[in-house]
């Protein structure tokens, strides 16, 4: 469902926005001019009298609906498009809603988080084509970033940003490597494996330790026992794209399964939790309300 209100949201928007857009100035040139004629003459016409019955009263007040209605869709139109355009404008150049839809960011973002994706961090863009406008920054190691997957277009996920272009990247038994240098991992402490987690299939408990990518540390958690995509893997990151993995290393499809992301598939940078609403039948809670780190 998520899914399928962002692609509305993303394809559909735009669309409306033309739509109400188009019809509203189409009436403005060539049809609203006619029903101020129309008006004028009602107000000509009813002039004579300052004074008027009550049944000119009423008379007068149905010509002067007659020629003052719009049409139903210039009216909705006119309605509709300010709010649309306000939201379509946010939403492309600035901010996004985004809600976190799987386990891949656990322990740093809880399935049912609802997130705020800025948009212009990594530069302006043009809606839908997604080529960028104006350049601004690029994304730096450490970054949790929004992007669609090389492999499912239109598609947003979210992970970490790992492997800038050029880099070598190298993930074997869960420690990772950056251009050959040990990225330390300190322990923080354990964990029940969630259920469906990889770590029950291989009768392993979960370990969390901070690891230190960019400015700042980040939690991570992995199995004790490595799982298929975290025992042996090296990769070297093409210009113009980014190596992402998640923060939930075992139980995360990321650069490590279907490859690198292209700079012109990023979506923003993941700035901060706002609420976490699990499901429709659940109670919203802010408990988890800060920024992404």
């Amino acid at each position: 469902m998520t899914e399928i209100l962002a692609k509305i949201l993303t394809y559909g928007l735009p669309f409306i926005v033309l739509f109400t857009g188009v019809v509203w100035l189409i009436d403005i040139l060539f049809f609203a001019k006619d029903r101020k004629l129309k008006v004028a003459a009602v107000e000509k016409k009813f002039s004579i009298n300052e004074k008027k019955s009550e049944a000119e009263q009423k008379a007068y007040e149905s010509a002067m609906a007659e020629a003052a209605t719009e049409p139903v869709t210039v009216e909705y139109s006119k309605s509709f498009f300010p709010v649309l355009f306000f939201v379509f404008f946010i939403r492309s150049f600035l901010f996004e809603p985004f809600q976190i839809p799987s386990g891949s960011m656990i322990p740093t973002l809880e399935i049912g988080d609802f997130i705020i994706v800025n948009k212009f961090t990594y530069g302006l863009r043009v809606p839908i084509l997604n080529s960028v406008m104006i350049p601004m920054n690029t994304p730096k190691r450490g970054e949790v970033m929004v992007f669609y997957p090389p492999h499912r277009p239109g598609v947003s996920y979210i992970k970490r940003v790992i492997g800038l272009p050029g880099d070598e990247i190298r993930y074997t038994n869960n420690v990772l490597y950056i251009n050959g240098k040990e990225i330390a991992q300190s322990f923080v402490g354990k964990k029940v494996p969630e259920f469906g987690s990889p770590c029950m299939y291989y009768h392993s408990e979960l370990t969390l330790v901070n690891e230190s990518l960019g400015d700042k540390p980040h939690i991570m958690q992995k199995c004790d026992v490595p799982g298929e995509l975290s025992r042996d893997g090296t990769w070297k990151v093409p210009e113009g794209h980014y190596f992402m993995m998640g923060d939930n290393r075992d139980n995360s499809g990321d650069s490590r399964e279907w490859g690198y992301v292209p700079e012109k598939n990023i979506i923003g940078k993941a700035v901060v939790v706002w609420m976490h609403w699990e499901d429709f039948f659940s109670v919203p809670s802010f408990d988890t309300v800060g920024s992404i780190e």
